[in-house]
């Protein structure tokens, strides 16, 4: 199974993982990553946030990122999901899951594409703070993490 899925709705950990294994006996190990909005960022209270997207370009960009994960790594699975639209803090907003027949091969994949999302897909994060609404921008430490995969 590969897919990739942008939705407004929340996802189902377990669900999600026991399809990605579903059936395969070749499969040794399945590893996920579920990111959570979180209510302090930048050193301010974070009451809610929305998540923009352009649709079509995100998913082909994340099919894209999940495909040199897969090119680079003998995986048998991956799964993205990325939630948009309003999120409040404790929210699911991401889904990373490999499969793969050993550990290493889906740890490594599943990281890659992670910080490859973090700083190729095209989202856009509002946070509602004390202070008003406030676009997140991109971070240095999340280009540094990507760049890790270049050596």
């Amino acid at each position: 199974m590969n897919e990739v899925r942008v939705q407004t709705g929340d996802f189902d950990l377990g669900a999600e993982v026991a399809r990605l294994r579903a059936g395969d006996a070749r499969i040794g190990a399945v590893v996920s990553f579920v990111g959570t909005v979180r209510d302090l960022n930048d050193g301010a209270r974070v009451s809610a946030m929305e998540l923009e997207h352009y649709p079509g370009m995100t998913e082909s960009a994340l099919a894209d990122i999940a495909e040199r994960a897969r090119a680079r790594w003998p995986l048998y699975g991956t799964l993205v999901v990325h939630r948009v639209g309003p999120l409040a803090p404790l929210d699911q907003i991401v889904l990373v899951a490999c499969s793969a027949a050993h550990r290493g091969d889906a740890f490594a994949a599943c990281e890659f594409i992670m910080d490859y999302l973090k700083t190729e897909a095209p989202f856009w994060k509002k946070e509602q703070t004390p202070d008003g609404a406030r676009w997140v921008d991109a971070r240095t430490s999340d280009d540094e993490a990507r760049a890790k995969w270049a050596r």
